[in-house]
């Protein structure tokens, strides 16, 4: 019985040393959760702060939120200023050395990521623009590849004696990319046109060679005007684009109401990984959205 008993002790002491050694990863948003989970499996734990159903320009820092960093090895974040409501804050009050900027818990996605939009210029009546360029790049399987390549670099360099583990789990995710690619692109999406209610969808336009030639907002993060709505659909009138792309976060009522008035399809793509059913992780998520627009 003491030998039982001991031998059970052992098994304790050995799960809860073997949890204790995994890093202890949050990430800002969902799709980046995704990546880190694929590439780090029992290796790490994944803290997610933002909801699928939380709108990550307009969040504030949460008691949570903070905890959370303060026993953080790494945070990783979107980067582009989109977190920049709250995430600035995070790391100040965690007052946790290891993640702040210049350090190797600090991962930014955004270095990996070939960005498109940045404006020469920026003032206030260009409406919500980002000045480092447009953020939504987790639509984009391209860029989305490079930044699980840093990011399986990271983990092995906080993680040196399983470095070549998140390395093979990083070759496994491009093979499984690769093959999703030649999936996806056999998709006729090439030479549609859409209008979209927000600039979520332009990374997504780019690799899969559609277009989106217009915009429900008069601005960025601006509610179109009476005015504005007028001019757009005499252009789709004109232009019969293929559908009204938006989200449950972005402008649904706005694009149902121009859907009703010009009897263009609305077409509710998901925002983020675990934003509908069958989302539940970045592959799952980008099945979601391409299968949307056919």
């Amino acid at each position: 019985m003491r030998k039982l008993i001991l031998i059970v002790l052992m098994i304790v002491f050995t799960s809860v040393a073997h949890a204790e050694e995994r890093l202890n990863v949050v990430t800002t948003l969902p799709w980046i959760g995704s990546l880190a989970k694929e590439l780090g499996k029992d290796r790490v734990s994944v803290t997610t702060l933002v909801k699928p159903s939380q709108d990550p320009h307009m969040l504030e820092a949460k008691p949570s939120m903070i905890l959370a960093a303060r026993k953080a090895d790494i945070i990783m974040y979107n980067g582009l200023d989109l977190e920049i409501g709250y995430l600035p804050l995070i790391f100040e009050s965690s007052k946790n050395p290891s993640v702040m900027p210049g350090r190797p818990g600090n991962f930014d996605c955004s270095r990996f990521v070939r960005v498109i939009e940045k404006p020469a210029t920026v003032d206030r009546s260009m409406g919500d623009v980002h000045p480092l360029g447009n953020p939504h790049y987790h639509f984009s399987p391209e860029n989305v590849l490079k930044v699980a390549e840093g990011m399986a670099a990271a983990l092995g360099d906080l993680d040196q004696a399983n470095a070549d583990f998140y390395r093979a789990n990083f070759e496994a995710f491009a093979v499984k990319l690769r093959e999703k690619q030649k999936q996806w692109s056999s998709q006729p999406l090439s030479g549609k046109r859409f209008i979209a209610y927000h600039r979520l969808f332009e990374y997504l336009a780019t690799d899969f060679g559609f277009r989106i030639i217009g915009y429900v907002e008069s601005k960025p993060g601006i509610p179109p005007s009476a005015a504005h709505i007028e001019r757009l659909m005499e252009d789709m009138k004109k232009s019969r684009p293929d559908g009204i792309l938006t989200t449950s976060l972005y402008g649904k009522k706005e694009a149902e109401s121009l859907s009703t008035k010009t009897g263009v399809r609305v077409i509710v793509l998901p925002n983020d990984v675990g934003a509908g059913k069958g989302t539940a992780d970045w592959f799952a998520f980008m099945d979601a959205t391409l299968k949307s627009l056919l």
